[in-house]
This record gives structure tokens, C-alpha cells and sequence, in this order.
């Protein structure tokens, strides 16, 4: 999950301090990248659970 986490703030920081983007408060920033950051953890801990499962129904039972 803290893989997930660091991809989303490196995101969310590519996303505001872009060029091309307008200037944004510190506040936006930092609601920006702790949102990225959760999401993107949340989403990685989802996928590791999700084949943790499927693994568990799978593999499993063949080894019994």
C-alpha cells in the first residue's frame, strides 16, 4: 500500500506543478496530493486483498 500511496502523491505533484497548470494554493495542493495518495493506496491494498483471495481460492485446494 505505501508503493500505492507514494505513485498517487507523485501524480497528484505532476498534476499541480505542471507548466501548463495555473498556480494553486498550498491548501489545494496538499488536499490534492493527501487525496491522491489515500486513493491510490486504497486501490493497491484492493488489488493485493482481491489476489490474496483469489489466490487462496485457487491455488489452495490443488495443494491439499
Amino acid at each position: 500500500m505505501f508503493c500505492g500511496a507514494v505513485i498517487g502523491a507523485v501524480a497528484a505533484a505532476v498534476k499541480l506543478f505542471a507548466p501548463w497548470s495555473e498556480p494553486h494554493s498550498l491548501g489545494a495542493v496538499a488536499r490534492e496530493i493527501v487525496g491522491a495518495a489515500l486513493a491510490f493506496a486504497l486501490l493497491c491494498g484492493a488489488a493485493a486483498a482481491l489476489r490474496n483471495f483469489v489466490a487462496r481460492k485457487l491455488i489452495s485446494p490443488k495443494i491439499q
